[in-house]
């Protein structure tokens, strides 16, 4: 099992992988795990997916590609073969388990003051995926690693820059939030939004990271290609339906976004 789990990692350019017993991850959603994964759960393999491949204009750069969704499906439909005759379940943002302390924990990098792994090769701009099976995580036979964690250096930078002050405990909602906030928005959350110069999300905590700044770019092809790293009324409009579906924002649907746009038109 070990040298077809490595073959598989390697052959989607992932690198930075583990496993764990079930027992240490910290289930969040034992509702979602119930839903999706019938048997025992006994071990979770862990893996960061990184996805930078250059910042975004007005967007943050985690949706300047297609919808990682996409990808993570893709990639939960190869495991499922690889893992046939046992029971698998694959998830990736919404997901059962704390995932970043699962990814700590596993070994794959350390908790930022802005609540995100940090990983020394990739920095931040990473997606967090697991896939709980009922083997034993002896099975897999990668190291299981001991028991501890860690932390950034804690240089606070994250949460002076952040725009909000939600990271220093003095706003209520982190400016991605804000974007992606439907209905009428307050003239303070409308300010915010000009003042960042974003319509979709924010990357502030992670472009001022020290441990951001010497990160290599994703070697994964999904996330080089069909790129769009900005949006206006005209690129929106003209999307057909198809295109569209393929954004990760587009499940908050194009009035959220052409609201946003709107903050900008307005201001001219």
């Amino acid at each position: 099992m070990k040298s077809v789990i490595r073959d598989f990692f390697a052959q989607n350019r992932i690198t930075l992988y583990g496993v764990l017993p079930f027992s240490e991850c910290a289930v969040i959603r034992p509702d979602l795990l119930e839903r999706r994964f019938s048997g025992t759960p006994r071990s979770v393999l862990i893996y960061a997916v990184p996805y930078y491949t250059g910042p975004g204009q007005n967007i943050s750069c985690y949706a300047v590609s297609r919808d990682y969704h996409l990808y993570f499906e893709a990639l939960a439909q190869q495991l499922q073969k690889l893992l046939a005759g046992c029971s698998s379940a694959s998830f990736a943002d919404h997901s059962p388990f704390d995932e970043v302390r699962a990814a700590v924990r596993a070994g794959l990098g350390v908790r930022g003051k802005n609540r995100l792994l940090i990983t020394r090769e990739y920095g931040s701009y990473v997606f967090i995926g697991e896939t709980v099976t009922d083997l034993p995580a002896g099975e897999f036979g990668l190291p299981v690693p001991a028991a501890g964690g860690g932390e950034c250096p804690g240089c606070g930078a994250c949460l002076a820059a952040c725009p909000t002050g939600c990271l220093r405990g003095t706003g209520e909602s982190c400016l991605s939030a804000l974007t992606q906030k439907k209905g009428a928005l307050t003239p303070g959350e409308e300010d915010a939004i000009r003042s960042a110069g974003l319509v979709w999300g924010c990357d502030r905590c992670q472009q001022v990271c020290p441990l951001n700044r010497k990160t290599d770019r994703s070697p994964i092809p999904f996330f080089s290609q069909e790129r769009l790293p900005g949006l206006t009324g005209e690129i929106l409009e003209s999307m057909d339906e198809e295109s569209f579906r393929q954004r990760a924002y587009s499940w908050r649907g194009r009035a959220v976004i052409r609201r946003n746009l709107n903050l900008f038109t307005e201001e001219s």
